[in-house]
């Protein structure tokens, strides 16, 4: 998985990491709340790649 991101994706997965440990750290109820709203928002854009690339005919690619 790691190798599809490529590094810019990295870097933003440790800061997506890093900015919820610092959450955590503070308020574990509110971290939560925070890890599924990013939860929802990386499902809802899976979805509409994968719809768009559907129309578009690339279906298996994803």
């Amino acid at each position: 998985m790691l190798d599809k991101l490529g590094a810019l994706g990295i870097v933003g997965l440790l800061l997506t990491l890093g900015g919820l440990g610092v959450v955590a750290s503070q308020n574990l109820i509110l971290a939560g709340g925070l890890a599924l709203v990013l939860v929802g928002l990386a499902v809802t854009a899976l979805g509409i790649v994968r719809n768009l690339l559907t129309s578009l005919g690339m279906g298996g690619m994803v």
